[in-house]
């Protein structure tokens, strides 16, 4: 069958091929009622998929944003607030589950499957808890409302099949991690992250507007979030970049949420915002204010490759929060790129201290064990990552230039096969089929 260039949707004839065929994931094309609208719609995948996907991909985004938050009472108070808020939406039964994240940059993300995340950034410019079941019941319109399955259909997911995530490139056994400044300003930040249109962002603030008020908020706790994301969006910076990326914000977002508030949800209007159990829930993220703050500007002086300021910039914030994960290992990722390979592996140990059961430290700390020639500690490493967070090739990629190292070419070479199995493009597959022919396992 002759498949042309554009396709159904506006798929390329290569993001066609690659979703028609992807038997492991499960994906089939056709038609569902949307939960929402009761309309019909084309959907690629069906909902015990979106729960598939989300449960495969989601972990990796949390470990990409440094975690789920170790301050239990924030984290209890975030799950509590968006369960809260699931009781009264269109689709009641899905496996909801919120999480507030290390992540340093503002914004906040959903899962086809109902796995929700917000990151310390954006907690930090919230005010009371209504503006947080505002941004929650967003999220959730999202999910109800499938837009997260719908784009997540297309290429993003396409891409993740066939590529994984990339981490690193330019990798030799020489140079081992290659050139590190561009992957390590921000470490596959929003890889896996649904981008929305205009209109599904209309949609889902109608739909938060009408769980929060539900649930017993007053209605100016979303017009409060769409002025200050408004504000944002007029002076952004490097930390919001993401944010308005896949949300596209404007000022008639903010307009209608006034409008809204003034007419269709006044009744509502007497229902608390709930700002001293927001302050009393968030005290120790706001302790941490002045270091977030320094790690804020350290990532975006990393973006701008301004190693020296962004190192100044992480001192000043392990200063204030000595035992902060992310800032360990965004001083690590500094020191990487500057070749200061052994304060990077001290900062990187420091790191699966603070947080053993975190994933993202062991394969950072994996990458300096193998700068510094510990191929052994470095295999240890990767092993730690890979039963912490399995499904990232790059791993398996790492876990045989770690078996090379230590002259162990045949479990090396079952390594780099495992790897070209997942990933044919990029300097890796390439050194690793490179590898493969010169030990002649590869005619």
């Amino acid at each position: 069958m002759r498949v042309s260039q554009k396709t159904v949707s506006g798929l390329s004839r290569r993001e066609f091929l690659i979703m028609t065929s992807m038997a492991a994931t499960g994906l089939a094309m056709g038609c569902a009622t949307n939960p929402v609208t009761g309309k019909s719609q084309f959907m690629i995948m069906d909902e015990k998929q979106e729960i598939a996907i989300d449960k495969r991909y989601a972990p990796s985004q949390f470990s990409t944003d440094y975690g789920t938050v170790q301050d239990q009472t924030l984290q209890n108070y975030i799950d509590t607030s968006g369960k809260r808020l699931t009781t009264i939406t269109h689709r009641k039964h899905m496996p909801y589950n919120f999480h507030c994240v290390n992540a340093n940059y503002v914004n906040a993300y959903a899962f086809p499957g109902g796995s929700i995340a917000c990151t310390r950034g954006i907690m930090l410019e919230l005010e009371n808890e209504a503006e947080l079941a505002a941004l929650l019941g967003h999220e959730l319109g999202h999910v109800n409302a499938r837009h997260t399955a719908a784009s997540m259909s297309k290429s993003q997911m396409a891409n993740v099949a066939v590529g994984g995530l990339a981490v690193l490139t330019g990798v030799t056994l020489g140079s081992e991690a290659g050139n590190l400044a561009e992957q390590l300003g921000q470490l596959g930040s929003g890889a896996l992250l649904a981008s929305y249109s205009r209109d599904n962002e209309r949609q889902a603030d109608n739909l938060g507007m009408d769980y929060m008020t539900q649930a017993g908020y007053g209605p100016q706790g979303m017009v409060d979030l769409m002025e200050m994301l408004n504000s944002m969006n007029r002076h952004q910076t490097g930390i919001t970049e993401l944010l308005f990326a896949t949300h596209p914000m404007s000022s008639e977002r903010y307009r209608t949420s006034v409008t809204q508030a003034t007419n269709d949800y006044r009744q509502f209007d007497g229902q608390p915002l709930h700002k001293e159990r927001y302050m009393d829930n968030t005290a120790g993220l706001r302790t941490l204010k002045g270091a977030i703050k320094n790690m804020q500007d350290g990532e975006m002086a990393m973006g701008k490759e301004q190693f020296g300021r962004a190192e100044g910039l992480y001192e000043q914030a392990l200063r204030q929060a000595p035992n902060d994960y992310a800032g360990l290992l965004l001083m690590a990722k500094c020191q990487l790129v500057q070749k200061k390979d052994r304060e990077a592996e001290r900062y990187a140990d420091r790191a699966k201290q603070v947080y053993p059961a975190e994933a993202q430290a062991y394969h950072i700390s994996g990458i300096t064990k193998i700068r510094n020639k510990k191929y052994d500690a470095a295999y240890e490493d990767f092993t730690n990552y890979e039963n912490r967070l399995p499904g990232n090739p790059n791993t398996v990629f790492f876990k045989g230039l770690s078996l090379e190292g230590m002259e162990k070419i045949e479990p090396a070479a079952q390594a780099y096969n495992s790897y070209l199995k997942q990933v044919q493009q990029g300097k890796q597959a390439q050194y690793a089929y490179q590898r493969l022919k010169e030990w002649g396992y590869v005619k």
